[in-house]
């Protein structure tokens, strides 16, 4: 991998690039990523190298040429991202993927919304977010007319999802009144903005300051705005810190307000709810596909395995949610 991407990284530069050492870090369900410790013309340059990894997963992902593209058009309207440096192509030997600057940060969430060194960060950080999520759904739809970006209404959605949870020949009775619940319940309008669709704490690099960088742009689609509102929202995200339902770290209605000063479109609470209320569905569906990776054979993979334990728990939220509309 070290001279691939040597070769990658110097052609994509015209410098001499070093690549000194690749080191893997934890992937996710269906990239593998790594940390690259390259020199050009001597200097140091930290980087990150991603790349699809096994097979499988919810809808397959995106393919990365893609979320490079994707990442260098959010990039360009102001939100927060790492720079793309290069992307691997079919004969470079290195997959599906691309390398971007590192970004310096804490990634793991459980860490920056629970240290104190980070307070003040998370003191920032709905207005971070609310921002970089106005910017994004602000971005034309024309400027991505190129990229084969899934759409469809939230209605279509929740039928494509129904159907795929039903391959798993699963039957989980809260999910169904969770379907049945958001089918009569979801907009049947045509996808109006470019949805980040993993808009979450997990995915952003946090420094004392805040917010540096949104990651994981494979899940991306054209859909409605409330549903990156509603996803940062699903307790998964909070990792312990329930009591603040903003991706542990803020209150909804902060958000909604923080959104719509940064420049996004009016938001309608009901309409957030109801994606929250998907949003968590899509998850507890995403534990179940993970689980089937491993039990199937296809990605022999103890994190998949006791990710699929988190079926009862992801049932039990949307109870809590239907009940009573919050967590």
């Amino acid at each position: 991998m070290i001279a691939a991407l040597e070769r990658l990284l110097t052609c994509a530069t015209g410098n001499q690039i070093v690549v000194a050492e690749v080191t893997p870090l934890s992937g996710g369900a269906s990239s593998a990523t790594y940390a690259v410790d390259a020199f050009r013309d001597g200097v140091p340059w930290p980087l990150i190298f991603q790349r699809v990894e096994g097979e499988g997963g919810l809808g397959g992902g995106m393919a990365k040429a893609i979320q490079a593209t994707l990442q260098r058009l959010a990039g360009a309207h102001g939100v927060p991202v790492a720079a793309v440096v290069a992307v691997a192509e079919p004969g470079d030997a290195l997959g599906d993927g691309f390398v971007m600057a590192r970004v310096d940060g804490e990634s793991l969430a459980p860490r920056w919304l629970k240290l104190p060194e980070f307070a003040a960060a998370r003191a920032v950080l709905i207005g971070q977010c609310a921002a970089a999520l106005a910017a994004l759904h602000a971005i034309p739809l024309a400027a991505a007319a190129d990229l084969p970006l899934p759409a469809g209404s939230a209605r279509d959605q929740n039928e494509r999802l129904f159907d795929h949870y039903r391959r798993f020949g699963v039957d989980e009775p809260v999910f169904d009144l969770a379907f049945a619940w958001a089918g009569e319940r979801l907009p049947d309008a045509p996808a109006s903005v470019i949805c980040h669709g993993d808009f979450r704490s997990g995915n952003f690099i946090i420094d004392p300051g805040g917010l540096r960088a949104v990651l994981d742009w494979e899940l991306a689609h054209l859909g409605d705005p409330h549903a990156d509102l509603g996803w940062l929202c699903v307790n998964a995200w909070r990792f312990g810190m329930w009591q603040r339902p903003a991706g542990g770290f803020g209150e909804r209605a902060e958000l909604y307000a923080a959104y719509e000063a940064a420049g996004g479109a009016p938001v309608d609470p009901e309409r957030a709810h109801v994606f929250e209320v998907f949003g968590t569905l899509r998850w507890g569906i995403s534990c179940l596909q993970l689980a089937d990776d491993h039990v199937s054979g296809r990605v022999r993979s103890v994190e998949r395995a006791a990710i699929g334990r988190r079926v009862s728990e992801v049932a039990a939220d949307l109870l809590h949610l239907l009940k009573y509309g919050t967590i």
